[in-house]
């Protein structure tokens, strides 16, 4: 498909014209040839299969069966008006029924002779029919081009398309026109030893195969090879990225590990690090030698040590004379992780400043002038760090949280403030399965801590319904009576605000009966209320003046209280897999035992259970993102709908993930012997990146 042909508008293909043109564009996006190409059918119906009359039954979808017409005659007047025929083949009988088209059925179908009839089967008074079914007659050679005998391709079409005949038979047609031109022009996009070497269908078969199957096996055998081609290019397209990158930013080196860092690992560490701590530690130590700038991502669970390894990372940095910053997309999360770099380092060790839009200037001004003179080592803030005004002496490690929450232009701002671009280390709490992780971040290098700190208990998480709530009382007065404290969040839905707000009420309600003054006091957190209100509520419940907090989603990134030891979310149906993960997250930070409770409805949806259940039997982040993959699908999980390259044609990723792995190997074998892609067998792949009808929109790619 590299050429020309493939670009050409769609409305010049014949049978298209301007108006339908304009319709395929606004309801499916085909605007040109390439695009019709790939519009690909979403099932086939098998034609290959002839049923006999007697083993009919009106549950099936669609059957096929070869009879002859014994009678036929037209029965009603004006609005009840229909033609009925008989047919019948060696095993019974049975009925043909239209209601339109009559005129044009009375003159196609002649009674005696045998048809090949295609529909959706019922039954009347007892008796099998079928209303409206194909017909052709049998042994024709209509019948064979119309597509029986074989596998049918079924496109998705529109309520619009039809008013343009533009079904999928409309559809059907355009793409047979389309290949009888010019299935020629479909050249290889992927070299020979490539297509040989994993037996993969020629280029120009796999699109004719898709769509017009010879049989089960070609079909499958196209599909693999569509799906190969577009993981690979994908994976093609990322690593080429890492390369480019690799090449065009210098970064400085690190050649020392100096007292900041030694006396940090050896007076102010509060613990001893995880294996998985170490082990990326080393990973950054090594990416921060090369003289090329570190991109790596950091992925880890709630609570594994991330902030801890961002910040003896920067220890490195500032040991080697470099400045460093962390940008955090709340002032929330900015003003947690100052308060635990602040916590780790003590006083007297280290300059820290926090920067958001809530400092006063004069202070402003201080941390300004701080950071110019090389005063200021590590600087914690929002997107506040990336203003025009805030000039670094020598900023040499950006740390960048939860990053999906940042455009590229945002981060692009951090890298432009020193001559040589600053080391960069994306964090992110949300577990991503390692399949999406290599197609949203595959230009960067990932790690992951998957292991929790020594000491740490896992989180006891329970089920329950609206009958237990008693029970659910019982636990939070033990758990008060230890001095611990909990917290109740309720769902926040924007189309059902007033409707939440509610919700919240009546549950604060409900509580302060069970849980009445003097003996226990209670905080209220959610988005509307003023941020100074906010801010007090939070710091009463952190100072543990209040045992209870009740509250909305606020609080599901950025309240460390380690004493918080019950998590307690109602409507817990409503939530998604990896927000109930984030919340249960909040509490479990100290040495004690600390406790989930998921409240719902007693109704549940299949998905809702399968959420739910899934949150009491595991723990472990990445699995909990592997069953959220498989019931949202790719496009849905956080951070990747801006993404564009999840708009995958053929590819799953919940299901494809070893090709996607086989894949990705292939890739990195040929830049391993040959990064510039200038070997002669390669050339294909260059013009890959040339054809906007590759296979992947690389305009999409960020």
């Amino acid at each position: 498909m590299n050429g020309q042909p493939f670009q050409t508008p769609v409305e010049y293909l014949k049978g298209v014209g301007t108006a339908r043109a304009e319709v395929l564009k606004k309801e499916l996006g085909v605007k040109t040839l390439g695009d019709l190409l790939q519009h690909f059918p979403f099932r086939h119906i098998d034609r290959t299969r002839f049923y006999k009359i007697k083993d009919v039954q009106d549950d099936l979808p669609y059957v096929q069966v070869i009879a002859r017409v014994t009678r036929k005659e037209i029965l009603g007047e004006k609005h009840t008006k229909r033609l009925v025929a008989q047919v019948q083949d060696d095993t019974g009988v049975m009925e043909l029924v239209w209601f339109q088209g009559i005129k044009w059925v009375e003159k196609n179908l002649t009674a005696g002779k045998a048809y090949i009839l295609f529909g959706k089967p019922g039954s009347f008074n007892g008796k099998a029919q079928m209303s409206h079914p194909e017909f052709d007659l049998y042994g024709s050679e209509a019948a064979q081009r119309k597509g029986n005998l074989t596998l049918q391709p079924v496109y998705s079409s529109t309520e619009k398309l039809k008013q343009f005949t533009l079904d999928s038979k409309g559809i059907q047609k355009l793409v047979v026109g389309l290949l009888d031109q010019f299935a020629r022009e479909i050249t290889e996009n992927l070299p020979l030893y490539i297509v040989n070497k994993f037996k993969l269908m020629a280029r120009a078969d796999a699109y004719r195969n898709f769509h017009f199957p010879e049989d089960a096996n070609k079909l499958a055998e196209a599909r693999h090879r569509l799906k190969f081609e577009e993981l690979f290019l994908l994976q093609l397209k990322l690593l080429k990225n890492k390369v480019l990158h690799t090449q065009k930013f210098k970064g400085a080196i690190f050649d020392k590990v100096g007292p900041f860092f030694n006396e940090f690992y050896a007076h102010k560490l509060p613990f001893e690090l995880t294996n998985a701590q170490k082990r990326v530690l080393k990973e950054i130590r090594q990416d921060t030698q090369r003289g090329v700038q570190m991109n790596r991502l950091l992925q880890g669970d709630v609570g594994s040590g991330k902030t801890v390894v961002a910040l003896m990372s920067m220890l490195i940095a500032i040991d080697n004379g470099f400045q460093t910053c962390i940008m955090a997309p709340t002032e929330i999360l900015a003003s947690q992780h100052y308060q635990t770099i602040k916590s780790l380092v003590g006083d007297g060790f280290i300059e820290v400043a926090l920067l958001t839009g809530s400092v006063k200037t004069k202070d402003r001004k201080i941390i300004h002038q701080k950071l110019e003179n090389g005063e200021l080592k590590i600087l914690i803030g929002t997107h506040a760090l990336i203003e025009d005004k805030v000039q670094y002496q020598n900023l040499g490690m950006v740390v960048i949280d939860e990053q999906h929450r940042f455009g590229v232009e945002q981060r692009s701002k951090l890298w432009r403030k020193n001559v040589i671009p600053p080391h960069v280390l994306v964090m992110t709490a949300t577990p991503i399965p390692r399949t999406l992780a290599m197609t949203l971040y595959g230009d960067l290098d990932v790690s992951v801590i998957d292991e929790l700190p020594a000491g740490r208990k896992p989180i006891k998480t329970v089920h329950l319904y609206e009958s237990s709530r008693l029970r659910m009382f019982g636990l939070m007065k033990e758990e008060i009576a230890k001095g611990r404290q909990i917290y109740i969040v309720y769902p926040l839905i924007q189309e059902s605000e007033k409707l939440d707000l509610k919700n919240l009420m009546d549950g604060f309600e409900t509580i302060s009966r069970e849980f009445p003054l003097p003996q226990y006091r209670i905080s209220v957190v959610y988005g509307k209320i003023k941020a100074e209100e906010k801010e007090y509520e939070m710091q009463r419940f952190v100072r543990g003046e209040t045992q209870i907090m009740v509250a909305t989603t606020v609080i599901e990134v950025g309240v460390n209280v380690p004493n918080a030891s019950v998590m307690i979310i109602e409507n817990a149906e409503r939530f998604g897999l990896s927000q109930l993960h984030q919340l249960r997250g909040r509490v479990g930070r100290g040495a004690e035992q600390s406790y989930c409770i998921l409240m719902s409805k007693d109704k549940l949806s299949a998905d809702g259970r399968i959420r739910l259940n899934t949150m009491v039997k595991t723990n472990n982040g990445f699995e909990i993102a592997e069953t959220d993959l498989q019931l949202r699908g790719p496009g849905n999980i956080e951070g990747t709908q801006q993404s564009g390259l999840l708009d995958l044609k053929v590819s799953d990723l919940t299901t494809d993930q070893e090709l996607l792995m086989l894949c990705r190997k292939c890739v990195e074998d040929i830049f391993a012997v040959d990064p510039q892609l200038a070997a002669p067998e390669h050339q294909v792949l260059n013009m890959a990146f040339q054809d906007k009808n590759a296979g992947l929109s690389w305009n999409k790619i960020s």
